[in-house]
């Protein structure tokens, strides 16, 4: 395996892009993605909903994943394996509120 210098942290940044993506890319990206699924699946909540703007939408989803980020750092999502540690009660991310379908 070669060794690269770089003399910025931008050109360094900049060689991991894949500007020319081939097949074999792709399959890496998914089975990376369906390896993240399984270890911590994220569940939405059920139903349609219906939103005024993208902005809206976006807000909502962005709500679900802190919320479930929130249990696993609690120790409550129960896919995780991950138990809560006494010695670190406080959490990064914060509840989203609970929406009505």
């Amino acid at each position: 395996m070669p060794v690269y210098k770089y003399k910025t942290f931008e050109e360094a940044e900049r060689a991991l892009w894949n500007f020319h993506p081939d097949e074999a890319y792709f399959r890496k990206v998914a089975d990376l993605w369906n390896f993240a699924n399984k270890l911590l699946p994220v569940s939405y909540s059920k139903g349609i909903f219906k939103f005024r703007s993208m902005e809206e939408a976006n807000k909502h989803r962005d709500q679900c994943e802190l919320e479930h980020a929130g249990k696993i750092q609690d120790g409550r999502c129960p896919s995780s394996g991950l138990l809560p540690n006494p010695d670190k009660p406080e959490r990064i991310a914060t509840k989203a509120p609970r929406h009505k379908q």
